[in-house]
C-alpha cells in the first residue's frame, strides 16, 4: 500500500546567518566584508569550487553527497522586513503585504483533513504553536516532552487521573452548540484529550536501534520518528531550532547550532532507514532572514535574503537558483538581494508533496522549482 507523503518542518528562529552557512569561499569580497567573523579555508567543508558548508554541516554535506539535499539560493520576498516577529509572521502566513490570519500549513492540513476527523494530522514538536499551523477548525496536537504527554501527567494514581480526564471531557462537552466561542472552546478542549490519548502511546510503540542526541532538535526529531512510526495518520509535523540570532559570538553560536541539528537529521534519516519509511518524508528548513552582508565585529545583523533546504530521499539533490550578488551595487540596503519568492517554494511543497493547490494559500501563481523526484 502507497504511504501518504509527509513533511516535517523545522524552524531556524533567529535569522540563520546565509554568508556563513553557505560560505563564497573564492569569492575576494567575502573576506572583504567578514573581516572579522570569516570561516576560513581550512574551515569549509567545500560544496564545489565557489562554495562551502559551515564546518558545524558535516552529516549535512553527506546529504548532499548523496543526492538527497537540496540548498535553494537566495530565498526571499519583496520588501524584506528585519522585525523577527514580522518577518517570521511572513513566513507563517505567505502574506507579505499585510497581516495574514492563516497559517500556510494551517490551511494545507484543512485542505488534507477537511472535517478534521483526525485530530493528528498535524503534530507541532517546537515550545509554542507557531503561526504557520493556526486555521480555524484545525486541530493541532502540540508535545512538549514525549514520554511525558498528555494531559494530567503530573497525577501517578491511575484512578484519579482517570477522574480527572472525565471532569475534563465533562466540562468541555456541554459547551459544544451554544454558541461560537463556546462551540470552538469545546471542540478545542475534546480535541486535546483525543489528541493526548493518542499520542502519548507513541513511546510504548517505538523500537529502535538508533541513539538520537541529548538535544532539543535531537528529542524533537526522535518524537517526530515515535509519532510517525505509530501510523497514527500524521502528514504535517512541526519542529523549532533556535538560538540563530548570532549579533554576538556568531563563529561558536552558529557552528554549535549546525552541528547539533546536523547530527539530529543523521540520527532521523538512519532511523527512517531502519524502520524502511525513508521514501515519503521530506524535511524543509528555514529561517525568517539571513543576516547583514557586513559584519559588526563579532557577529552580524538583521538583514534579508537566506538559504531554505529540503531533504529526503525524494528530493532532487544539488543547488536551486544563483547565489545572490556579493557586489555592493546589487546589494539592498546592505543585504543580500533575494532572488526567488518563498511562496513559490511553498507551491512546489503544496502542490507536488502534499497534493494542496496552493493559489489561494499563497496569494497567486509564482514561479516554482521541483525538486522533488517523480
Amino acid at each position: 500500500m502507497k504511504k501518504e507523503k509527509v513533511l516535517v518542518t523545522i524552524q531556524l528562529s533567529g535569522g540563520n546567518d546565509y554568508l556563513n552557512c553557505i560560505v563564497p569561499w573564492e569569492n575576494p569580497l567575502y573576506r572583504d566584508f567578514r573581516k572579522h567573523i570569516k570561516i576560513t579555508d581550512e574551515e569549509i567543508i567545500p560544496l564545489d569550487n565557489k562554495l562551502g558548508l559551515n564546518p558545524g554541516m558535516n552529516a549535512i554535506k553527506d546529504f548532499y553527497n548523496e543526492g538527497n539535499l537540496a540548498i535553494i539560493h537566495g530565498v526571499g520576498y519583496p520588501e524584506p522586513n528585519r522585525s523577527h516577529f514580522r518577518s517570521m509572521d511572513i513566513w507563517h502566513t505567505a502574506e507579505p503585504t499585510k497581516v495574514g490570519s492563516k497559517g500556510w500549513l494551517g490551511q494545507a492540513i484543512k485542505e488534507i483533513d477537511p472535517n478534521a476527523e483526525n485530530v493528528v494530522t498535524a503534530v507541532n514538536f517546537s515550545e509554542a504553536l507557531p503561526r504557520a499551523l493556526v486555521n480555524q477548525g484545525v486541530p493541532v496536537a502540540s508535545v512538549g516532552d514525549i514520554d511525558n504527554y498528555g494531559l494530567f501527567t503530573s497525577i501517578e494514581d491511575e484512578s484519579k487521573k482517570n477522574e480527572a480526564l472525565n471532569t475534563f471531557r465533562r466540562f468541555y462537552t456541554p459547551s459544544m452548540g451554544n454558541d461560537y466561542v463556546m462551540d470552538y472552546l469545546g471542540k478545542t478542549g475534546l480535541d486535546a484529550v483525543k489528541g493526548a490519548e493518542i499520542i502519548s502511546k507513541a513511546p510504548d510503540l517505538y523500537n529502535s536501534n538508533v541513539e538520537y542526541p541529548n538535544t532539543s532538535i535531537g528529542k524533537q526529531l526522535k518524537g517526530i520518528a515515535q509519532v510517525h512510526f505509530a501510523n497514527f495518520g500524521t502528514r504535517i509535523f512541526y519542529a523549532n531550532h533556535g538560538g540563530f540570532d548570532t549579533h554576538t559570538n556568531e563563529m561558536v553560536l552558529q557552528q554549535t547550532l549546525w552541528q547539533q541539528l546536523s547530527d539530529a537529521l543523521s540520527a532521523f534519516f538512519e532511523d527512517l532507514k531502519e524502520h524502511d519509511t525513508g521514501e515519503e518524508i521530506i524535511v524543509f528548513m528555514f529561517s525568517e532572514f539571513g543576516r547583514r552582508v557586513i559584519d559588526n565585529g563579532t557577529g552580524t545583523d538583521h538583514g534579508s535574503g537566506g538559504v531554505s533546504f529540503l531533504l529526503g530521499n525524494s528530493v532532487k539533490g544539488g543547488q536551486y537558483n544563483d547565489y545572490p550578488s556579493l557586489d555592493p551595487d546589487k546589494h539592498v540596503e546592505g543585504d543580500l538581494k533575494f532572488n526567488f519568492d518563498f511562496r513559490g517554494l511553498y507551491s512546489d511543497i503544496l502542490e507536488d508533496w502534499l497534493s494542496v493547490e496552493a493559489k489561494d494559500i499563497v496569494g497567486g501563481n509564482f514561479e516554482k522549482l521541483s525538486p522533488f523526484l517523480k
